[in-house]
């Protein structure tokens, strides 16, 4: 399976529509909590900006051709997540698209033998580097439209 073309694309520049999204939306309204025990849209910020580099490590993993087994990933449980919930929404989105660029060129710049590469999710089975590409930009579009929600009043 091969970088396709809608894959190279959302890679580069998916996560860029949250300026769009949260662009005139009130520092209240970013810092909702929709319902107890949900996210603000800080928080997912956080989430996406604090997944990359977990997300580059794994792709790093999975490129050595030993075909790693990962477990989901879960941010409350991941002890830095609380450090990056804490930085304001420009460090975030600083760091999102910094992380995004190296993320961008190890996927672009992976060989054919490495894009086979597997790697398996506990959940989802063997996956190729190219499947885990797009699970990551499945998973960044959801907490993108869940920040559209919050963004726009719409009850969760």
């Amino acid at each position: 399976m091969l970088l396709y073309a809608s894959l190279i694309s959302r890679l580069a520049s998916q996560h860029e529509t949250i300026e769009e999204i949260i662009s005139g939306v009130d520092e209240q309204r970013l810092l909702l909590h929709p319902q107890p025990g949900k996210w603000s849209i800080k928080d997912n910020i956080a989430h996406l900006a604090k997944y990359q580099p977990v997300f580059m490590e794994r792709m790093q993993v999975v490129m050595t051709g030993t075909d790693p087994v990962f477990g989901r990933y879960v941010a409350d449980e991941d002890p830095e997540f609380a450090t990056w919930k804490s930085w304001d929404i420009p460090t975030l989105l600083n760091r999102l698209q910094t992380d995004r660029t190296l993320i961008y060129d190890l996927i672009t710049g992976a060989s054919g033998i490495q894009i086979t590469m597997t790697g398996t999710h506990k959940k989802f089975g063997k996956l190729s580097l190219v499947q885990w590409t797009e699970f990551f930009l499945l998973h960044e579009a959801h907490h993108l439209f869940t920040i559209f929600q919050i963004a726009n009043n719409v009850d969760l």
